[in-house]
């Protein structure tokens, strides 16, 4: 996302407040009808600075949003549902305002980097709901919390890895490191290690982390030293950082035949087309292994149809997990015998006979 933001457009009148001009991305201007007479059932997004338009956690966010709309025949807008765009962290608590001021009754805050953000407006705003997602927010009625089981489904990853690599070398890039991607590298790495037992290999896991969600030219140097290094599948947690390994990878593969591509696995969204390429023998490919899905879509649109209830459940902590679909798996490129494989494990996790981790071992 470059950062040059447009400025958000309501009933075509600017929205300021505290000094600074609220920047988002605009979009179809046509989906901005005044049809929306009730404020109450509005709600909006407050990204991080990733932006809307990810090809992840920001994206999948919005995709409930505009499920939300559709189902109630909500436009966007006030009145109905937007995002407010962030380009750094000094611009939540602004964006907070400004999603306030302009009336909207559920808020979300997407990403732990936004709880305390959220603290302080639901503080200044105690008759309006607030929703902050990957973080728990306790002790403040109405804030509701969501947080996701990604261990579950990056262990679907990491067996997927095992039984796909032929180098038996594989990497885990990290953005910044927290406990929430703690849960993504713990389930990977215990995922590659069963599968690696299962199949009597063994599979090194090399790790690095970004320090950041938003360092692409980062995240595509430390791809290019994983691949120089033998390691053939690379599952990246790293937000928008995450591109960067993406077209590393495409670079990579375009320069090589379609049987010597190199992996990568996708993450919150299914990120099938960012691995669309043309191969050295001119085949069209794709090198998105599978993608673990975060689901930030149904997180939305659940709680926000909660809000439009009546039953906003502030005051709540809820997990997501692969019993609900909240975190899941795609098929992808994976073969049958993999594919099989990544389906037994989810029952056994499921069922209680698998136990992952929460945290990476040391």
């Amino acid at each position: 996302m470059n950062a040059k933001f447009k400025k958000i457009l309501s009933f075509g009148v600017v929205l300021a407040s505290v000094g600074l001009i609220l920047t988002a991305c605009s979009g179809k201007k046509s989906g901005q009808s005044t049809s929306n007479k009730d404020s109450k059932h509005s709600i909006a997004l407050i990204t991080d600075e990733n932006g809307v338009d990810d090809h992840s956690f920001n994206q999948a966010a919005w995709a409930g949003f505009k499920a939300y709309g559709k189902e109630h025949d909500l436009s966007r807008g006030r009145g109905g549902y937007q995002y407010f765009q962030s380009g750094s962290a000094a611009d939540y608590t602004p964006n907070f305002d400004q999603a306030a001021n302009a009336g909207y009754q559920t808020i979300f805050g997407v990403g732990f980097q936004l709880a305390d953000a959220v603290k302080e407006a639901a503080k200044k705003n105690p008759k309006k709901n607030f929703v902050i997602i990957d973080s728990v927010v306790s002790g403040q009625k109405n804030v509701a919390s969501a947080t996701f089981e990604s261990n579950q489904a990056s262990y679907l990853g990491g067996l997927a890895a095992a039984y796909t690599t032929k180098t038996n070398k594989v990497g885990f890039i990290g953005g910044a490191k927290s406990a929430v991607i703690d849960l993504f590298e713990a389930g990977f790495k215990q995922g590659v290690a069963d599968g690696a037992k299962a199949l009597k290999k063994k599979i090194t896991v090399q790790t690095q982390y970004i320090g950041n969600f938003t360092s692409t030219d980062k995240a595509k140097s430390i791809a290019q030293s994983m691949y120089a290094n033998k390691v053939d599948i690379i599952y990246q947690a790293a937000g928008n950082a995450g591109n960067g390994v993406f077209q590393e990878a495409k670079d990579y593969n375009q320069a090589r035949p379609a049987n010597k591509k190199v992996w990568v696995i996708g993450v919150d969204v299914d990120q099938a087309n960012l691995g669309n390429y043309k191969s050295k023998d001119g085949k069209k490919e794709n090198f998105t292994l599978t993608s673990v899905l975060k689901g930030l879509n149904v997180v939305t649109k659940s709680i926000a149809n909660d809000a439009y209830k009546g039953k906003f459940p502030g005051g709540k902590h809820i997990v997501y997990s692969l019993k609900d679909n909240g975190v899941s798996i795609t098929k992808g490129n994976l073969d049958a015998k993999t594919w099989a494989a990544v389906q037994k494990a989810r029952t056994q996790i499921l069922d209680g006979k698998i136990k992952v981790a929460t945290a990476p071992s040391k």
